[in-house]
């Protein structure tokens, strides 16, 4: 059997997994094993015989049809095939029976002389015997480089030995522009269309590899194109050449083309029309820049800002204290007070004010609020709104709570609490569970390792900033908890309120933080309130503002008590 070379990969092991071969569906390697007997046998992968590779519907993931060996370091020596010169009529090459093939591809007679397309007997090492074949012929200049053969099943090969370059490149000469495709297909498709000037890379895009030899080969070809539309396959390995087409021909001239609901130009063509087609890539968009934002990518929220004013914050359902606060997701919030003033449990009331007004899961990341079944019990009775007692257990009301606080609330557990460890569990809970809340309590107890400075201030600040790297990557309201190392007395005795300058590290927090909250305990009144220290957008709420509660014993709820408040007059922002 000859050295068998697919795409321009010579392969170690051909159809690995010994699947149906030629057949476009059928078992995934990776799962079908796993599954229930019955299931074991259900066509859950797509095979893409042509590029060498597997999605599984069912598990996800894709993977390789075949195995390949590993290329020499030593300097390429490339044969030629033997083929018709570049001026042959290829119209007389092609058969009636392949021309109107390629006609239920929405492919015309003309676009076949236009690009040089062939036909004729090839040995294919999939089938093991000569075929009738398609031949894609690869021109640079007037040399025939390359050709890809494509039989009846699907199988393809390029000619054992000769150097990959694009197809088609010829076609961009002389333009300042250009398209990028995966197929030889996609650049027929896009000449019906009316792009002359598309070209494909040889070998489609493999799981795994960013070896781009045949861009090596006609770099000199892109120096003066100002602008490279990129429009490969949606898929995993089309998106990771896409990445690495980017770095290497830089973002700054290239643009993105995408497909909707078709995988590459040739289905979109034959579903929507070449005018269709043709929007498709004259509408490409440019790479976003890194760490640049223009007012294209932002102009809807520009003009929603215009028409609407300022967003309207989100609101914990506690009347008084929404008057004088609220808050945007993707921010953390700083939460201080004097030891068993209620700064944890305020928090608790905060973010099942959430879940019920917006949905909104929570997890916490609490090494004081142990053990944790009394924590869950504190949200429950919150939940609840009272005091759920033995003769609850089982009942409908309960099964419905509890059920609820399974579902909403995630408690980080670990023996030694880290930043590093918090933030990467947060993340997996964001993927995994949808949190949109993530609380640290308190923070000196969750501390940041990899920050090695002895400078209380600059250790705050670089903890604080990754909790901000975090929320806004992740869109996340983080909580974060913190004691007053600086307590002071009054002259009757009493301890003054602290502020976020009492915080250790104080300038730090009240800089960074987004927004500021002091819970402070008023004994001989029996009631608690919350005052704004710091709201970073004006039209989220009011600097000193004050809202006062009673606690509710049973329920462990916060009860607004508007007596308390002396100015109840409309904010400015009402």
């Amino acid at each position: 059997m000859q050295t068998v070379e697919i795409n321009g990969f010579e392969i170690d092991i051909f159809n690995q997994h010994q699947l149906e071969e030629g057949k476009k569906q059928g078992i995934c390697p990776l799962c079908s094993h796993d599954r229930k007997p019955k299931n074991q046998k259900a066509q859950c992968a797509s095979y893409d015989w042509e590029r060498g590779l597997g999605t599984c519907h069912n598990c996800n993931k894709s993977f390789q049809l075949h195995t390949y060996k590993r290329k020499g370091s030593s300097e390429k020596v490339y044969v030629r095939p033997v083929g018709p010169p570049s001026d042959t009529e290829y119209p007389e090459l092609l058969s009636d029976k392949v021309i109107e093939w390629f006609k239920t591809r929405g492919i015309s007679s003309q676009t076949l002389t236009d690009l040089e397309v062939s036909e004729g007997p090839e040995w294919m090492p999939q089938t093991g015997k000569t075929e009738n074949v398609i031949k894609f012929n690869y021109f640079m200049g007037d040399q025939l480089i390359n050709i890809k053969y494509r039989d009846g099943r699907k199988n393809f090969k390029l000619f054992k030995g000769a150097e990959k370059v694009f197809y088609n490149i010829n076609s961009i000469v002389g333009y300042e522009y250009c398209v990028i495709v995966e197929g030889e297909m996609d650049v027929l498709a896009l000449h019906e269309a009316g792009i002359t000037n598309a070209i494909s890379v040889p070998n489609g895009a493999t799981l795994n590899t960013n070896n781009l030899e045949y861009l090596d080969s006609c770099i000199d070809y892109f120096e003066d194109k100002e602008k490279i539309i990129l429009a490969v396959d949606s898929d995993e390995a089309g998106q990771a050449l896409q990445a690495e087409l980017i770095r290497r021909l830089g973002s700054e001239v290239c643009y993105l083309a995408s497909f909707e609901d078709c995988k590459d130009a040739n289905e979109y063509l034959q579903k929507y029309g070449k005018t269709k087609l043709l929007e498709r890539i004259t509408n490409s968009r440019p790479v976003p820049l890194e760490n640049v934002t223009t007012f294209k990518d932002i102009e809807d929220d520009i003009t929603d800002f215009v028409r609407h004013g300022f967003k309207k914050g989100y609101q914990v359902g506690l009347s008084n204290f929404d008057r004088i606060f609220s808050t945007y997701t993707g921010q953390f919030i700083t939460v201080t007070g004097i030891p068993s003033s209620g700064k944890s449990d305020f928090v608790d009331q905060m973010v099942v004010g959430y879940n019920a007004n917006y949905g909104w899961k929570t997890a916490f990341a609490s090494p004081e609020n142990v053990p944790t079944y009394l924590h869950a019990h504190k949200l429950m009775r919150k939940t609840w709104q009272g005091m759920p007692s033995k003769e609850d257990i089982g009942t409908d009301k309960w099964n419905q709570v509890a059920d609820h606080c399974n579902s909403n609330y995630f408690h980080i557990d670990m023996e030694r609490y880290t930043l590093e460890s918090v933030l990467k569990k947060g993340a997996e809970l964001v993927k995994r569970k949808g949190i949109k809340c993530l609380v640290i309590d308190p923070f000196n107890k969750i501390r940041d390792v990899d920050c090695k400075t002895e400078d209380v201030n600059r250790y705050t600040m670089e903890y604080l900033t990754k909790i901000e790297v975090f929320a806004k990557k992740y869109d996340v309201l983080v909580f974060v908890v913190a004691h007053p190392t600086k307590m002071y007395k009054d002259k009757d005795g009493k301890i003054e309120e602290p502020t976020m300058y009492s915080i250790k590290g104080g300038g730090e927090w009240y800089d960074a933080s987004y927004h500021g909250l002091l819970v402070h305990r008023d004994y001989e009144n029996k009631t608690v309130k919350c005052k704004v220290l710091k709201v970073k957008f004006q039209n989220l709420g009011e600097n000193q503002a004050e809202a006062h509660f009673k606690w509710e014993p049973k329920s462990g709820c916060f009860i607004p008590n508007e007596s308390a408040i002396e100015d109840d007059e409309p904010m400015p922002w009402e």
